[in-house]
């Protein structure tokens, strides 16, 4: 498993949501199962990752499959008393950075329940207001 993937599982794993920073490209390109428009930047990035980080409960990866720069990690979690499952569809850069991340979830109660949890978190986080621009 190449180390970057590795790690992302151990700060998963820990609740720590400050360190996903660490691994992500400047530049990285965040697409969320709750939104279709691309957040760029890993500012922006950490900072759904971390509410997200709040939101899921019994959150699991249960495998991960891929090599090189092109990685699927299946997880599983809930969302309040929903269950779901999903893909995290990650790139690295040639620095060994996450350069794109896709999230593919269901079912459509769930990610609707996110979307939800999301909203109700980013209306209130001050850190927002400067990453709207970050939307494409």
């Amino acid at each position: 498993m190449h180390a970057t993937i590795q790690r992302m599982t151990e700060i998963v794993a820990s609740g720590d949501d400050t360190k996903i920073i660490e691994i992500l490209a400047d530049d990285v390109q965040f697409m969320p199962p709750t939104y279709y428009k691309t957040w760029t930047g890993a500012e922006p990035t950490a900072a759904i990752l971390g509410h997200v980080g709040q939101i899921f409960q019994d959150f699991e990866y249960r495998r991960i499959m891929g090599e090189g720069k092109d990685w699927a990690l299946e997880f599983q979690c809930k969302v309040g008393d929903l269950d779901a499952v999903g893909v995290d569809l990650i790139t690295l850069d040639d620095d060994g950075k996450i350069a794109t991340f896709e999230v593919v979830m269901r079912p459509y109660k769930t990610v609707g329940a996110l979307r939800d949890a999301i909203m109700a978190r980013v209306i209130t986080d001050p850190r927002f207001l400067k990453f709207k621009d970050a939307l494409r």
